[in-house]
């Protein structure tokens, strides 16, 4: 891959992480949900980035993919476990990541810890010519480990230029899929774990 090219995904990346890990600071008890959001790709835009998707905030239940509404007036309550989605882009090379917090509670520790596991486990692996199925396997082996069940039907995915999902599906469980990562792949691995029934 082109350096310039590699350069501008870390870039993505680093704004991204970034915007991200300022979001959490502004995950408190009634803090308005699309104050978060504006907030959050406000500082993506003055960081010298574009938001690659709308900001997502999902609560308990709602795993993924919620993004809320110019008149969304939801507010964080306590003891609500929250996860922050955040794209963005540099012409186009996309930097895409999630944490999970509470807000001003501690009762998801374990699951959140086991979530962050998975994710280290999975980046142990990657590299060319492995199968995306062992990478599901140790995504779900560590959260089975930690007496969770990954949720099965949400996947990380490849990244394109502008094409924030490019064709590749990184799976959460062992599959028989035989797709192997090639050079030059870009992958956002995305694990999920819930104490529900693993399905969304």
């Amino acid at each position: 891959m082109d350096k310039k090219i590699v350069e501008k995904y870390r870039k993505a990346g680093r704004i991204a992480a970034e915007a991200r890990d300022y979001g959490i600071g502004l995950v408190k008890e009634n803090a308005f949900l699309l104050d978060v959001a504006e907030k959050i790709e406000k500082y993506i835009i003055e960081k010298g980035a574009k938001p690659a998707f709308p900001v997502n905030i999902g609560i308990n239940d709602v795993a993924a993919h919620y993004t809320p509404r110019h008149d969304d007036k939801t507010v964080f309550r306590k003891g609500e476990i929250v996860k922050i989605d955040v794209g963005a882009h540099v012409d186009g090379y996309i930097g895409d990541t999630a944490c999970t917090v509470e807000v001003e509670t501690n009762r998801y520790t374990r699951m959140i810890k086991a979530s962050k596991e998975a994710l280290e486990a999975a980046l142990e692996l990657i590299k060319p010519d492995i199968d995306l199925s062992i990478v599901g396997s140790a995504v779900e082996q560590t959260i089975r480990s930690y007496s969770f069940v990954p949720v099965s039907n949400l996947t990380g995915h490849s990244l394109k230029q502008f094409q924030l999902h490019a064709g590749k599906s990184v799976p959460n469980i062992s599959t028989n899929v035989k797709e192997k990562i090639k050079k030059d792949d870009v992958l956002a691995v995305e694990p999920f774990a819930t104490n529900g029934a693993g399905r969304v």
